[in-house]
């Protein structure tokens, strides 16, 4: 536990998907906060995405000050300022369960340092950098009936992966939820899309729906970022086997093998991710999809909340060329079983179809607006 007496106060991430590094007092009500952030395995490509922490003992009415910083990092060997912006702001909860968005804050650029502005209204309250969707989120969804379980494998620390089943048509959508662990709004995406499968028979209508739900319950627990507890990316890794190492995408991936081997096609997946300010849909490489690719990119223009900052393109073989361990799961799967295997970046910024900073409520709505995209660019 990450812990600090700050007079009457202290600050704390004991609890599900917390996260923090250093923790200095300041003053009475100023603290200066350092993100943790993750390395991958060779220590490089440093995130620090992710922040989660509790305020016990705080005087309400009273304005605190709380600085984050070592922001900096690194996303595919480059350099750059980090992923807290001031296009990003924190969320704040008083009790874990309606979050908003810190409106009062400043972004010091020569940090760079994101400082909050919060005036608690309890004496406990929680930060965080977006919505947290935890484990026990999970398990709300889990006891939701309608679908089939199965554990098809565990992570490193021994915590089962799940894949769900949902209705049994000829069709087969698959869909994977929070392969890195900051990305909280594509879990509350993939609860929307679950309850709406389940409450709507016509989603269901000649198609069977595989969901990966959660991708790295380790991370999520821990307050990780994008890489499993060994340091290595879920999403990165799609053109290695190591089971020892990456045990997440080696259930993963002998799922998928194991229902193409069956006989069983794939006539669609899509792996749902969020990002900083960018928004888009990708394609597999190559042409072959391209008209359904289309076809999909225009329903989630016109009747979702999904507002694309750049137009639809199709992914390279690879991330990083010359390097194993860098191919995506659209380019390990395309590579793999030539499945039509796309990936959705929504921003945690702006959205201009909302005309503000995106919510909960919002996140699941668009699980429900997506899968009838889906649903209807198969049917």
């Amino acid at each position: 536990m990450l812990a600090l007496l700050l007079a009457a106060a202290t600050v704390s991430t004991d609890f599900d998907g917390g996260n923090l590094g250093r923790i200095e007092r300041l003053s009475p009500t100023h603290f200066r906060l350092a993100l943790k952030g993750q390395k991958d395995q060779d220590g490089r490509n440093r995130q620090a995405n992710w922040y989660y922490f509790r305020v016990d003992n705080a005087t309400p009415g009273t304005e605190m000050r709380l600085d984050l910083v070592d922001l900096p990092g690194e996303y595919n060997y480059k350099p750059n300022r980090g992923a807290v912006t001031r296009d990003t702001p924190a969320v704040l909860s008083h009790d874990r369960k309606t979050w908003r968005h810190i409106t009062a804050f400043e972004y010091d650029t020569s940090g760079p340092t994101m400082t909050l502005k919060v005036t608690p209204e309890r004496s406990t309250f929680w930060v965080a950098h977006t919505p947290p969707y935890t484990n026990e989120h999970l398990e709300a969804l889990r006891k939701q009936p309608g679908k089939h379980e199965a554990v098809i494998g565990k992570t490193v620390q021994g915590r089962p992966l799940y894949l769900w089943t949902i209705g049994d048509g000829p069709k087969t959508a698959w869909l994977m939820f929070r392969q890195h662990a900051w990305e909280s709004g594509s879990s509350w995406a993939g609860d929307g899309a679950v309850r709406a499968l389940l409450a709507d028979a016509s989603l269901r209508q000649g198609i069977t729906w595989k969901i990966f739900p959660l991708c790295d319950p380790d991370g999520v627990t821990h307050g990780g970022v994008r890489f499993n507890v060994n340091g290595y990316d879920l999403n990165r890794n799609w053109d290695v086997s190591d089971p020892a190492k990456m045990p997440e995408i080696a259930a993963q991936r002998g799922a998928i093998d194991t229902w193409i081997s069956s006989g069983r096609t794939i006539d669609f997946f899509l792996s749902l991710h969020n990002t900083e300010t960018g928004e888009y849909l990708e394609g597999p490489p190559g042409t072959a999809h391209q008209e359904f690719a289309t076809r999909l990119f225009g329903l989630l223009k016109a009747g979702t909340t999904f507002a694309p900052t750049r137009e639809l393109f199709f992914a390279e073989t690879t991330t990083t060329a010359g390097m194993k361990g860098r191919m995506n799961v659209v380019q390990g799967l395309h590579a793999r079983h030539r499945i039509p295997a796309f990936l959705m970046e929504q921003r945690i910024s702006h959205n201009p179809k909302l005309g503000r900073l995106p919510a909960i409520e919002d996140r699941v709505r668009f699980g429900k607006e997506l899968v009838e995209a889906i649903a209807k660019a198969l049917q």
